[in-house]
Formats: structure tokens, C-alpha cells, sequence
């Protein structure tokens, strides 16, 4: 059927949504980027055009239905693919990233069963739908993060970043990204350098220059977030320097740096982390599920870091920890 689209329904457990979402957005590329499979095919074949977390029905002010732990992907092919083709690699594809999750400390609690559908559907316009699952998110009573499709009248001396959820993690709806914007807001210094590892969508970057930070840069080993991260830079008229990269192979050293990463991957790297900031710099953590966090904890110790604070979100923590040497 010519200029269809596949719906795939996939099983989750919803306290991981953006990060079973980020499999799809990294592997099914809206460019056509590549990414290496179990064997020589590719995932390219295929493209991610967006993502429905969940979706409530309310009658007289109180909730009756709900499709959370269900996330829907719509996708397309970009050169015949068929059905079948692409229940093979969503199939090897969750196979492989089931795998890596729990080799890095994930449980199959956390993850889900994963279990899922896979339909071919007439073309309509799901994208309308799909912006209709965002609204402007007030993150404190000073920022506020805004769909490119939405006016919005800002309040005095509201910051406004404007975005459009898309191919990049990090939209600022989750509760791992507010955390480390309420720790910016409340710990970044005007004049601060700033750096953002992991920055995906270049929220925390942009909000950081917003702040006042006198410079920012940013770095992500997903090559496909850099333009958007570019573009969104140019969009909220700040400056900041986005390359792919990581941590330990940076040279410079900042006074505030924030890392909204997966705990397994955060305690693999505090020394890299350590090692950028100067002295005397504090470092937002997050990205860590609440019964995850002594895995963080452990890493920040042995790194000889110092706890400022622990910020909670519903089942999400972070950390405000100070390089004291």
C-alpha cells in the first residue's frame, strides 16, 4: 500500500518511556542515518516519524481510560520494505537493546515485557495527533518549554525555550530533564562555562545560556541529535558549541556541568566527569530511577565528589555533587 505507515505498539513499563522511545529515535533515523544490526541489514530501511506516550480519556473531570505502558511508534519505510521486513529488525532490534539493558544493571522489571504489534495502516495525518499529546511545560515558575506549534505568551521574566519534540532525546517533558533545569536554575552562576554531556536536543545547553552562562558546549555520541540540537540553538537565538563526543575526550574544564544519563552509564564515567570540572564546579546528575540511585551514589564517593543535593521527581532522582580538590 503505497505511502503507509506501520504502527508498532510496544508493552513497556511507563517509568521508562523516553528511554525505550530514545531506541527508536536512535536506530530508526529520520535521515537515514546507519546503525549496525545483529547482521548486515540495516535499520535504515525504515524511519521513525514520532512517538505517542500516554494517551487519557477524562469524563467530568476524572480519568477513564488510560493507554499508559503502551508506547506507539509510527514509522515508515523509505524503499519498499515490507511488513514483514520490519517485524524482523523491531524484532532484533528489542532483542539487542533487551540485552544491553540488562547487562548494565536494568532489571526485567524495569523494562517491561516488551511484547508487541506490529500494524500496516492507511496514511492519515497521525503527526496532527502526535502534536496533540504536548502542551507548554512549566518546569518551574520561571521556564517554561513551548512546541514550536504553540503561541504562547510568556510572563514576566519567564524563560521561553521554544522546541519541537522530534529525533532527539530530551524535550523537556521528562522528569530526568526538569531536574537538571530546576538545578541549573537554582546552582548555575551568571558567567559560568557550562558543559552538557549527553545534551540531545541541546535543552539544558540553551536554558544554561539563558541562565547566563558565558559559554556552553555540548557533545552526544548520537551523530543524529547534533544538527537538531544546531538548529534549536539558532531557534531560542543563543550560541552554544555542539560536536559529537564524550566526556573523556574533552580537554577543558568547566564550572558547572550537567549529565542527564541512564545510572549505569553515569557510574561508568564519573571520572571522565570529574576530570572536566574545576575545582570547586558543581555537576547536576540525573537520569536515575529512585531505586537505582546507590549505584550513582557509589561512583560520586569514589570520585571523591561532594553531595550538595538530592532533588526528587516522582520516581526519578538527582544529584548536586561539588568537586572539592
Amino acid at each position: 500500500m503505497e505511502n503507509n505507515y506501520y504502527e508498532l505498539k510496544l508493552q513497556i513499563n511507563p517509568e521508562m518511556e523516553d528511554i525505550i522511545s530514545e531506541i527508536f529515535f536512535e536506530n530508526f533515523e529520520c535521515d537515514g542515518g546507519e546503525n549496525a544490526a545483529a547482521d548486515q541489514r540495516s535499520f535504515m530501511t525504515y524511519h521513525c516519524d514520532g512517538i505517542v506516550l500516554a494517551e487519557e480519556t477524562y469524563k467530568d473531570l476524572e480519568m477513564v481510560s488510560t493507554t499508559e505502558g503502551t508506547l506507539r511508534v509510527f514509522l515508515h519505510s523509505s524503499n519498499g520494505g515490507t511488513l514483514e521486513d520490519l517485524q524482523y529488525d523491531v524484532e532484533n532490534l528489542l532483542d539487542i537493546s533487551r540485552i544491553e539493558f540488562l547487562s548494565r544493571g536494568l532489571s526485567e522489571d524495569d523494562l517491561g515485557s516488551w511484547e508487541f504489534t506490529l500494524e500496516e495502516k492507511q496514511n492519515e495525518d497521525w503527526s496532527k495527533k502526535w502534536k496533540e499529546q504536548w502542551d507548554v511545560t512549566h518546569v518551574t515558575d520561571k521556564i517554561a518549554v513551548v512546541p514550536d506549534w504553540i503561541e504562547y505568551k510568556p510572563k514576566k521574566d519567564e524563560i521561553i525555550i521554544k522546541l519541537e519534540p522530534g529525533c532527539a532525546f530530551g524535550t523537556g517533558t521528562h522528569q530526568t530533564t526538569q531536574l537538571c533545569m530546576k538545578a541549573l536554575e537554582k546552582y548555575m552562576r551568571k558567567g559560568d562555562k557550562v558543559a552538557d554531556i549527553g545534551m540531545g536536543s541541546g535543552i539544558l545547553s540553551i536554558l544554561a545560556k539563558k541562565l547566563g552562562a558565558s559559554y556552553v558546549y555540548g557533545c552526544d555520541t548520537d551523530e543524529t541529535v547534533i544538527d537538531v540540537a544546531k538548529e534549536n540553538a539558532v531557534k531560542n537565538h543563543v550560541e552554544c558549541k555542539f560536536e559529537l563526543g564524550s566526556a573523556d575526550k574533552i580537554t577543558d574544564k568547566f564550572d558547572f556541568v550537567v549529565a542527564n544519563i541512564l545510572h549505569f552509564v553515569l557510574a561508568e564515567i564519573m571520572p571522565d566527569l570529574k576530570n572536566i570540572m574545576k575545582e570547586g564546579a558543581l555537576m547536576s546528575l540525573s537520569g536515575i530511577l529512585y531505586e537505582k540511585r546507590q549505584m550513582v551514589i557509589d561512583a560520586y564517593e569514589k570520585a571523591g565528589l561532594e553531595l550538595v543535593e538530592e532533588i526528587q521527581q516522582d520516581q526519578w532522582t538527582s544529584f548536586v555533587v561539588k568537586r572539592i580538590d
